[in-house]
């Protein structure tokens, strides 16, 4: 008989214990599916950069990438991550690329140019393209962006000045497509000053580095692979975004920085992984 008890409550427990594990498992990717993707963490970080002129000292740049619109990002909450943006007060907004997942562009472009329409900084908002978005349409993209008020710096240079002084800032368009042009913009960029590169994919930093011209390059991409299990972390990171998959390195003299995204690529979710709003604030050696 007490065997007879022992297989009961042994089946019992069993079911018990697979109850519970599936209803944690539905927990689980309702909170990956629902809550996570919009719970965005702002990351501030104070980066010395070694070129950098003191009038430029305590700058601000926000930078937000993989928008993703039309893969779970919506206008509303385009408009909520603008708000925060806004919030922290940058000089400059910087956007790394893949605006879009895929699919024709004009089916999400209103609500993309209203989000992006939303950010304000009082030196402008500059941007650079990423692999999703030459995998849809670039130049639509890119029609978005002037209709945004975004200076796309694909493969250019923009450049501030505080009285005699520079602070430049470089793109490079989509590596991955292979449209990257970086001896054109080492042509544009003046030798003095420091130079803060855009770049989509993180795993460029091999290449930009290597010319020993920029300070700091920040990138996207891998979304810091949306999903990172404890002990594993994250079971898959795209081409070109696995050797700096997120946070900050140092590459030979130049930081990498990769920003996790406030977007996600199907399917649209996030675990361990929050969307991210990175608040650089540069400082000139010796202050």
């Amino acid at each position: 008989m007490s065997d007879q008890i022992s297989r009961r409550t042994f089946l019992r427990l069993s079911v018990g214990s697979a109850l519970a594990t599936m209803a944690v498992g539905i927990t689980g990717f309702g909170y990956a599916r629902d809550i996570e993707p919009e719970w965005v963490e702002v990351v501030p970080l104070g980066l010395r950069l070694p070129r950098l002129d003191a009038a430029f000292h305590g700058y601000r740049v926000a930078q937000i990438s993989d928008i993703h619109m039309g893969s779970g990002m919506t206008r509303e909450r385009l408009l909520q991550v603008a708000e925060l943006v806004n919030t922290q007060q940058p000089d400059l907004i910087a956007i790394t690329g893949d605006f879009v997942t895929h699919g024709a562009v004009r089916r999400v472009e209103q609500a993309l140019t209203d989000g992006l329409q939303a950010l304000y900084a009082p030196d402008g908002v500059i941007a650079v393209l990423g692999n999703h978005d030459h995998f849809t349409n670039a130049s639509d993209v890119r029609a978005v962006l002037r209709r945004a008020g975004i200076t796309d710096i694909s493969n250019g240079v923009h450049t501030l000045e505080r009285g005699n002084t520079h602070l430049h800032f470089a793109g490079v368009d989509d590596y991955w497509e292979r449209q990257d042009r970086l001896d054109d913009v080492l042509t544009q960029l003046p030798d003095d000053g420091a130079a803060v590169l855009l770049a989509h994919e993180p795993d460029f930093a091999d290449i930009s580095a290597a010319t020993g011209r920029f300070d700091l390059q920040i990138s996207g991409h891998s979304h810091g692979g949306q999903v990172r299990l404890p002990l594993i972390g994250a079971p898959v990171l795209p081409r070109l975004g696995q050797r700096y998959p997120m946070g900050q390195y140092q590459v030979g003299t130049m930081i990498q920085y990769t920003n996790r995204g406030v977007g996600t690529i199907y399917p649209p979710v996030r675990f361990n992984c929050r969307p991210e709003i990175t608040v650089f604030t540069l400082e000139a050696p010796g202050r």
